[in-house]
């Protein structure tokens, strides 16, 4: 594991014990240092290496895979030690990272010669310099291009319920504030996707909450309550933000202000109080977007597919963007479907003119296309964290957006622009940004370092006091040659030399003859007599006294200069990093908004027409992920499908009931409606003939079977809790997909779960829906529910075989082939010949005949609801709650009447 590089001199603990009684400097230092970060891994600089000590380092032998060794003796007892080298520091970091561990990052802040030079056995300064959490990386090599990584904050107040969320991506300065109750702070935290968790350590230790928390598989870091006071938290922000007052960002809750302060202020501990850029709080609504709950994202398969992979989602299917901010932007917008129809037809208004004006597609995306990831680059800059290399990001980013600022300023004066592609196009186009970019362009190089400390990234000939200094560290023979040239010409003599030895330095040297003359010259107070031997004279000048001591320090000059130059560029970034930010967030809008134009172009999307209607009507809908895998394996073409659902229509349907056998696509045809509602109010083109939707406020899936044997519950107890969340959550306007509800318990049981949530969502939620079925008892209903139809896969029989159609057709099936497809399946062909020997048997019975019979028997849902009261035993307890005046209860006699309440229905 360690290369063989020299390691420290000055202060180690070279091998010795250390007895009980005696600490040595290095290891006092090193504790200190651990004391003062307690539950972090502490990264200690030792020359070429970052070493770990004590349990740090039995920690991360075991995680890192690297040997464990031993330094030393600490109160008699060996000293645990692993580590790791410098230069490939980062490659471990991701490591520890990814499973949960913070690190801090002690530095080394003098080198060992300077630590000499205050002894022979002084011990070299460290100091911390960073704390990286999973939550708080900007390192290109520990962050996923496509993907935000996200800080969440989470604060709750004694006077609200409701949870203040606070989250930003310290990697681009995106920073959002929003509110929670705890039933939806589950789909809220699936949404966000955070990288870490922070949080006051009482809402962790709070059952409610907590154990819902370490559900997620996010690492979640508690603190102190003081440290989310919601006053405080608003002088954070107003401080931040250098503003006198909120209001122009918006309205905020005490709760929120708690999490915004938490937030912020776990941002400055851990980068050390140095102040990233970040983008004014952008407060969001729950109101402002479709609510999609954690099951629902897991099982529509969003941004993840079930195994955690981000190959075979929708955005995988759908993202054709160019940039990392592009990319990021999209499953932003995917996570966060909006409700307002004049914002999401602004969206579709852009990408309807990409789709429509080809020519300026192209030229978009090819500019796109050489976009380097401005927000990152910023944002390390920012922090002191940057290097040359994000200079000249920075420099590429804004020549390209000026070019596709160009490009779009073009067609606005010929065609006109949407108004999303305007203001971006307006963001890309300042002049400020143009002066940036001539600033840092000018100045660098070409083959640059990534960190600054290793020089040479000016270009030559932008600064001639740094160019001289380059001159005399590479050729200092050609710069003294012509000093001896000069020489020559000002006394006169051709022969004078400037020669060097160890004793005098650099010298001019006469001959005996010529260094008299010289003495007895003009010149004789320029040139200082040094040294006189048998046959020459030798002199110096202050001239060339100081070129040696230049010639001495160049190559520190050099450096010195470039990195004062550097500092110069990085504090111009700084001073314009609003407007630099600002053009990150319009070129990813223009990558979106290209991005989705050319899905819509090469996969025959259409503009789906939005509305505040109950409608739901697809015309030849496909499933973008399935027919995106049929084309890439070259199996044929995706069957469209038609969708219906008009409630306002007298006889529309508002819930379809599906029935056809297993393998023939229902699963498919359920997910791909939900997925193309989705599309439609990010702002997408849909994979359709033609789509006409009525905003959806809420969806719900409950597709697929699994278990959560870490929270103790089966198969089927996920299948009732998801259900549940459906029937308590649904509103008129959601959309719900439910398939094969019931199924996994017993067939009475089932098809009577099965039975009542139908009629519920019916006559009760009385939203939009799907809802797949073997219950073929159930199709019987279509004639007694109003706004419920029946629709099947269609299949055709042949030879004894089952082909299936994937065709969506009116009607109802009365089979499932099961035993068709347990054949398909594999299963031996004794047991293929029972199964059908024993469905045969049971057909006779007519058990279905005999389930249907009671549909004429049993009442509907909402005449079940309102069956007989005993008016005797209710009275007492109307009466009582007739007398209450809710306002004028103080906690106490509210808890004493609830007793009063409890008592009188037991009696009862």
């Amino acid at each position: 594991m360690r290369d063989a590089q020299p390691r420290e001199v000055a202060g180690p603990l070279a091998g010795e014990d250390v007895e009980v009684s005696r600490v040595t400097p290095m290891m006092s230092q090193y504790l200190e240092l651990k004391a003062a970060n307690p539950g972090i891994l502490l990264f200690y600089r030792m020359g070429d290496f970052f070493e770990l000590f004590f349990e740090d380092a039995e920690t991360a032998s075991r995680a890192l895979g690297i040997a464990l060794t031993k330094r030393g003796r600490h109160r008699g007892e060996d000293v645990p030690m692993c580590g790791v080298p410098v230069r490939s520091a980062d490659e471990y970091l991701q490591k520890l990272i990814r499973l949960g561990h913070r690190v801090a990052i002690c530095e080394q802040t003098e080198n060992p010669q300077d630590a000499r030079q205050r002894g022979s056995k002084a011990l070299i300064r460290r100091e911390i310099v960073r704390l990286v959490t999973p939550g708080t990386l900007t390192e290109e090599t520990l962050l996923e291009p496509a993907r935000h990584n996200y800080l969440l904050s989470i604060a709750r107040t004694k006077a609200s319920e409701d949870f203040g969320l606070a989250w930003l991506d310290i990697s681009t300065g995106d920073f959002f504030i929003g509110s929670s109750s705890l039933v939806q702070l589950p789909g809220e935290i699936a949404r966000i996707e955070p990288g870490e968790i922070v949080l006051p350590d009482g809402v962790l230790a709070d059952n409610s909450c907590g154990a819902m928390l370490k559900q997620f598989s996010v690492p979640l870091t508690p603190l102190p309550s003081s440290r989310f006071d919601s006053a405080n938290g608003e002088l954070r922000l107003k401080s931040h933000f250098a503003v006198a007052s909120l209001d122009g960002y918006g309205t905020f809750t005490r709760a929120e202000l708690s999490a915004a302060g938490g937030l912020l202020d776990y941002v400055l501990l851990t980068q050390l109080g140095k102040v990233p850029c970040l983008s004014p709080p952008r407060r969001t609504l729950a109101d402002d977007a479709m609510s999609i709950d954690a099951a629902t994202r897991s099982n529509l398969e969003l941004a993840r597919t079930l195994s955690g992979e981000r190959a075979g989602s929708l955005l995988s299917a759908i993202d054709k963007t160019l940039t990392g901010g592009g990319a990021r932007l999209l499953a932003q917008r995917l996570s966060a479907p909006l409700l307002e129809v004049a914002t999401i037809n602004a969206r579709h208004d852009a990408v309807s003119f990409l789709v429509a004006e080809k020519v300026v597609r192209h030229a978009v995306r090819e500019g796109l296309g050489h976009l380097p990831d401005l927000g990152r680059a910023l944002a390390r800059l920012s922090l002191d964290r940057g290097g040359p290399r994000d200079l000249a990001a920075i420099a590429s980013g804004l020549a390209i957006a000026g070019k596709i600022a160009l490009v779009l300023q073009e067609h606005q004066s010929l065609l006109g622009l949407p108004a999303e592609l305007a203001s971006a196009a307006s963001s890309i186009s300042e002049e400020a940004l143009r002066d940036l970019h001539e600033t840092i362009a000018g100045a660098l190089g070409r083959d640059l370092p990534l960190n600054a400390r290793d020089g040479n990234f000016i270009a030559p000939g932008y600064s001639t006091e740094l160019d001289q200094a380059r001159r005399l560290r590479h050729d200092s023979h050609k710069v003294i040659a012509g000093l001896q040239l000069s020489y020559a010409e000002r006394t006169g003599f051709r022969s004078l030399k400037i020669r060097q030895n160890n004793l005098l330095g650099y010298f001019v040297e006469l001959n005996q003859q010529q260094g008299e003359a010289l003495q007895k010259s003009a010149l004789k107070d320029e040139f200082i007599h040094r040294q006189s031997m048998a046959n020459a004279m030798r002199f110096s000048t202050d001239e060339l006294a100081a070129l040696e001591q230049r010639i001495a320090t160049a190559s520190e000059t050099a450096l010195a200069l470039e990195l004062e130059i550097f500092s110069r560029l990085a504090a111009r970034v700084k001073a314009d990093e609003q407007l630099i930010s600002r053009a990150a967030q319009a070129l990813s809008v223009i990558d979106v908004t290209a991005a989705l134009a050319e899905l819509a172009h090469e996969n025959s999307y259409v503009r789906p027409s939005l509305d505040g209607s109950l409608r739901f009507e697809v015309s030849a809908g496909r499933h973008p992920v399935v027919e995106k895998a049929l084309k890439q394996i070259s199996a044929g073409t995706f069957i469209a499908n038609d969708l219906h659902l008009n409630p306002a229509d007298s006889e529309g349907p508002r819930i379809l009931l599906l029935t056809g056998p297993n393998m023939a696509g229902k699963s498919t045809f359920l997910r791909q409606n939900a997925l193309i509602a989705i599309l439609a109010q990010m702002g997408s083109f849909v994979p359709a003939r033609e789509a006409h939707i009525g905003i959806i406020d809420r969806l719900f899936s409950r597709v697929g079977a699994a278990d959560d044997l870490a929270r103790g519950r089966s198969t089927f107890m996920v299948e009732m809790v998801e259900t549940a969340a459906i029937l308590n959550q649904a509103t008129p306007r959601s959309f719900v997909i439910l398939d094969e509800i019931g199924r996994g318990t017993a067939t009475f049981d089932g098809l009577s779960i099965a039975w009542a949530t139908l009629e519920h969502l019916h006559e009760v939620t009385r939203c939009r829906a799907l809802f797949a079925t073997h219950f073929h008892e159930l199709t019987g209903l279509s004639s007694r529910l109003e706004h419920l139809g029946n629709v099947t896969l269609a299949v055709k029989e042949w030879q004894g075989e089952v082909i299936f159609l994937h065709e969506v057709r009116q009607g109802a099936a009365d089979r499932s082939y099961g035993i068709h497809v347990a054949r398909r399946a594999g299963l031996p062909p004794a047991v293929i010949q029972r199964a059908e020997q024993v469905l045969a048997e049971l057909e006779k019975t007519e058990l279905s005949a005999a389930r249907r019979e009671l549909l004429d028997e049993l009442p509907l849902f909402s005449a079940a609801l309102q069956g007989p009261r005993n008016s005797a035993d209710c009275s007492k307890i109307e009466e009582r709650l007739r007398q209450i005046v809710l306002d004028e209860l103080s906690p106490r006699q509210a808890l004493e009447l609830l007793y009063e309440l409890r008592s009188t229905v037991i009696q009862e």
